[in-house]
């Protein structure tokens, strides 16, 4: 977060940022800067705060002279238009842009008059996902000056158990190491953060201006029985479902690669490299095949081909002579990976095809929705379609339909000098499957988000959540193929309105005896199911304040010329049960809308 000005002595400022987590893996942060002019004229105050890309901003506020201005939250074609109205007459407004990986920067600005002070106050939400076996916490700190009280404190709420917690990033380098601080206890961690001034200057992406950086805290759940845990609170449940005590699955997988003129230089060299290095992580039991096309399409074998060492040879071989050329036919290269699977079908393996392209279809069929059609009809919901999309001209959006409707998903891999990297850690979130075909059954349950997937993988979580006719489900089972089509069945039982651990295995029914892991109180289900939803399937731009509330803080004070300031502080406080509710209600939106 960053609050910007002159680097006037007479701007200061406090900043803190607490984190609270209810439910499980469900993070909300609240920002607060507090800025004072001490200055006997005015001077306007920027705020700028970087947030995850996957989290949303939930609320924002102004505090001038102790008169408080809420912000309304827009989604992101209503923000657009409604940001640009308020810049053209010249009022204050915020909108969420994105800036590189994975943050996206919200800046609103007010004019401060002499001897007055302004408080801003930014929360945001996002529920973690579970990759390669962790759940990943992203803060970021961006200063304009070394500031004399900066405090970060995280602390994690897991019911179940904390298994393992990490503190990474480029503030945790160089001096900066020392001002880290873990404490860890059952069910509980905490990261406390409170670097000096002179060590804000002192850490691998840090200067002059004090800390600019992320802050990444890693942590996992203990998991006694691996198959699912269930929080139920106030008519509503959330089931997270990670077995890890499976064997893997053997794959079939088909890479289909885009060899066209736009992958020339760089992209194709790192193409390459990341290929040889997949098929060196391929298994023995293993299927796999390759496909590359420009105008044309390329298929190395017309059959998939057994993960062997000779086989493998011949592959990278050919993965070498991958050169550019030519113009992009998507359509006849995804539908020639369809076709190769469905050919060679093998009953207990996992299915998987993994499209890599940098641009629009420029030959054959061009029509993104013509060629989402054929996709979707030619796999007909048996295995998922990955895009990975190159660079920044690629059409993204046609990407992610395309991968959402064949139930896959699709990832932006950026130009850079770890692009092949980028591409390796995305197949290895892949690269072991553990079980196929999973349907979860809630006979008492309503309102369900999805609850069939075709594949999971070793590392991942499925959540699923629904509301509860009345405060006792009698029965919640799951069901999903292991290695050979050898069934998994779970069921879960329930007496009351708390939550219990799903019991799963090879065979058979065990019912388990409720475990407390919910909480009373109001929720506001509904209303955040709605807002939730609106913001996935609208994109990634929303705005934070609006216009009414940015009209009536700019016209508080005189406008002058810029000035603010930064601190920050982090913790998370135990929630009541009414809130711990109401967190859960807001996680069922989240779920929900990813569903969707």
């Amino acid at each position: 977060m960053a609050t910007g000005y002159n680097n006037s002595p007479g701007i200061k400022s406090s900043n803190t940022i607490e984190v609270s987590f209810s439910p499980k893996a469900y993070a909300t942060t609240v920002i607060t800067s507090r800025v004072a002019n001490t200055l006997n004229e005015s001077q306007e105050i920027q705020f700028e705060v970087k947030i995850p890309k996957n989290a949303f901003i939930s609320k924002f506020r102004m505090v001038i002279e102790g008169k408080t201005y809420d912000g309304v939250v827009k989604e992101k074609e209503e923000a657009q238009q409604q940001y640009s109205q308020a810049v053209s007459r010249g009022q204050s407004a915020g909108l969420v842009k994105s800036v590189g990986r994975t943050l996206e920067d919200f800046k609103t600005s007010v004019t401060v008059a002499a001897f007055s002070k302004v408080t801003f106050e930014l929360t945001y939400e996002e529920l973690l996902k579970r990759r390669l076996g962790k759940y990943e916490l992203l803060i970021n700190a961006q200063l304009v000056q070394p500031v004399a009280d900066f405090k970060m404190d995280v602390h994690i709420q897991e019911k179940p158990g904390i298994s393992f917690l990490e503190v990474k990033g480029d503030l945790s380098t160089g001096d900066l190491a020392n001002a880290i601080k873990t404490t860890r206890a059952d069910k509980d961690a905490w990261v406390s953060f409170y670097p000096t001034q002179d060590q804000q200057t002192k850490c691998k992406s840090c200067g002059e201006n004090g800390l600019n950086g992320d802050l990444l805290v890693t942590y996992d759940v203990n998991r006694q029985n691996p198959n699912g845990e269930i929080m139920v609170s106030n008519g509503y449940f959330v089931h997270y479902f990670a077995p890890s005590d499976v064997p893997h699955i053997s794959k079939n997988v088909v890479f289909i690669i885009d060899r066209s003129g736009s992958m020339s230089g760089r992209k194709i060299e790192q193409t390459r490299l990341a290929l040889l290095r997949i098929l060196s992580d391929l298994d023995e039991d293993d299927h796999f095949g390759l496909i590359t096309f420009d105008s044309e399409v390329n298929l190395w074998k017309r059959e998939l081909l057994k993960a062997t060492e000779a086989n493998l040879k011949n592959a990278k071989s050919f993965v070498n002579e991958i050169t550019d050329r030519g113009a992009t036919d998507i359509n006849a290269a995804v539908l020639a990976g369809v076709d190769m699977i469905n050919r060679h079908p093998r009953e207990g393996a996992a299915s998987i095809l993994i499209l890599l392209t940098d641009g629009d279809p420029t030959s054959g069929l061009t029509n993104i929705e013509k060629i989402m059609a054929n996709v979707k009809k030619a796999i007909g919901t048996k295995f998922p379609l990955y895009c990975l999309g190159f660079g920044y001209d690629v059409n993204f959006d046609f990407l992610t339909k395309m991968s959402l409707e064949n139930v896959g998903v699709a990832r932006r891999i950026y130009e850079d000098s770890d692009a092949d990297l980028q591409l390796q850690s995305f197949y290895e979130e892949v690269a072991v499957p553990l079980l196929t075909d999973i349907q979860l059954k809630y006979p008492g349950g309503t309102n369900l988000t999805k609850t069939s997937f075709s594949l999971y993988f070793n590392g991942s979580e499925i959540v699923v959540s629904g509301q509860i006719t009345d405060n006792s489900v009698e029965m919640l089972v799951g069901k999903g193929y292991m290695a050979a089509g050898q069934p998994v069945w779970g069921r879960a039982v329930y007496t009351s309105s708390y939550g219990a651990r799903l019991s799963s295995m090879p065979s058979g029914d065990r019912s388990v005896n409720p475990a407390t892991s919910g909480a009373s109180g109001h929720s506001s289900l509904q209303q955040a199911l709605l807002s939730v939803s609106a913001r996935e399937r609208s994109g990634t731009g929303r705005l934070a304040t609006s216009t009414e509330v940015s009209r009536a803080a700019r016209s508080s004070v005189p406008r002058r010329s810029s000035a603010s300031g930064h601190r920050a502080s982090h913790s998370n406080n135990t929630k009541d049960q009414s809130q711990e509710t109401d967190s859960l209600s807001r996680l069922f939106g989240s779920v929900e809308a990813s569903a969707k």
